[in-house]
């Protein structure tokens, strides 16, 4: 049996709102699972739910064998991460820490062991009678971090944490996040819109829409093997090919499926620009002309134009040269295990490459 299980968990607002729709998901002891999606697919709600702040309609929430739909919220003794960062500005970091402990009535010896436990374990240590306004917001989360740990919670709760941070500190904290998370061997539930964030941090996602699961995997089963249009669009960059006379050669050149798909879809990193990959009797040439190109440093991204439309080409190491000009003339390469197939539904086609 699961750590936590939720099953057929619904959420309704009114008559003509339900922000969750049946939603099941079970997660294991120790796992960072992400609740992955755009604002308003109900994974916040879902969040509130396990915490206690909002019951659901209709399902069930067991956590370790216990119904929470029984447990007061002050009860279930589950840490919880806010986007705020939800310090008390009148209280030391020590004593933030610490506020979860009193209600508890933990001895005052056992207190200061465990506040500075998780003090250490979020790097905070020297900083213990900073008051919140001289810190900077990322040790502000860390005090956050902190306080959801002090208390040994059963489970351990984020609602977009990082979101409020800069981008360099994001991506530091996540790391730090995820680490404590391993070093306490705790069950993490995180909620992100973020995609790469989730991707880099995830034991396993939930990529949610419209109050609805769309697919529950590893991030290399999410990314890699999308099962829904829905999820190949929201995680990561997707070319979409132009139905047409182009696009009925290259099915036919690659032999795959003329019927029963409707969107055919292919990655920028799966297309290669012809001085990297020739086309062999596993792949078909594509020609163009450069639209755009973009500099990212670790990568660029090299905009065609051609018959199946404005497709993005991604490379790896595109060192300092100047790139591609607009208006170059390009052959890009489409191998027959590169294109993505969806029906009419949405859902993935097989193509048994």
């Amino acid at each position: 049996m699961a750590y936590l299980a939720i099953a057929g968990a619904t959420k309704q607002f009114g008559p003509d709102f339900r922000a969750l729709d049946d939603v099941s998901i079970s997660v294991e002891r120790g796992e960072f699972f992400t609740l992955l999606g755009p604002s308003g697919c109900g994974k916040t709600t879902l969040l509130r739910s396990i915490a206690g702040f909002s019951d659901l309609t209709s399902g069930s929430i067991t956590l370790d064998g216990s119904d929470l739909r029984r447990i007061p919220p002050h009860k279930r003794d589950i840490g919880m991460v806010f986007q705020d960062y939800a310090v008390f500005p009148h209280l030391t970091v020590f004593d933030n820490v610490a506020f979860g402990l009193k209600p508890r009535k933990v001895p005052s010896a056992e207190m200061k062991q465990r506040v500075d436990e998780a003090l250490a374990a979020v790097r905070l240590s020297p900083l213990a009678d900073r008051m919140p306004a001289a810190m900077s917001g990322g040790q502000q989360q860390r005090i956050g971090i902190a306080r959801a740990m002090v208390i040994n919670p059963r489970l351990l709760l984020m609602d977009e944490p990082l979101s409020n941070l800069d981008a360099k500190l994001r991506i530091e904290l996540r790391e730090e996040i995820r680490d404590i998370q391993r070093q306490i061997d705790i069950a993490a539930i995180y909620v992100t819109h973020d995609q790469e964030e989730a991707l880099a941090i995830s034991d396993r996602i939930c990529v949610m829409n419209a109050g609805r699961v769309e697919q529950i995997g590893t991030p290399q089963e999410i990314y890699g093997d999308p099962q829904t249009l829905f999820v190949a669009r929201f995680v990561g960059t997707l070319n979409t090919l132009s139905p047409g006379p182009a696009l009925d050669a290259l099915l036919k050149k690659l032999k795959l499926p003329q019927s029963g798909v409707q969107t055919w879809t292919v990655r920028p990193e799966q297309l290669e620009l012809f001085e990297t990959g020739a086309a062999s009797a596993d792949a078909a040439a594509l020609s163009g002309q450069v639209s755009k190109y973009t500099y990212l440093g670790r990568e660029a991204h090299v905009q065609v134009a051609t018959d199946l439309g404005h497709l993005i080409v991604q490379l790896a190491n595109p060192g300092t040269s100047a790139g591609y000009r607009r208006g170059e003339n390009v052959s890009l390469v489409i191998r027959r295990d590169a294109p993505m197939g969806f029906d009419a539904a949405g859902r993935r086609v097989p193509m048994g490459v």
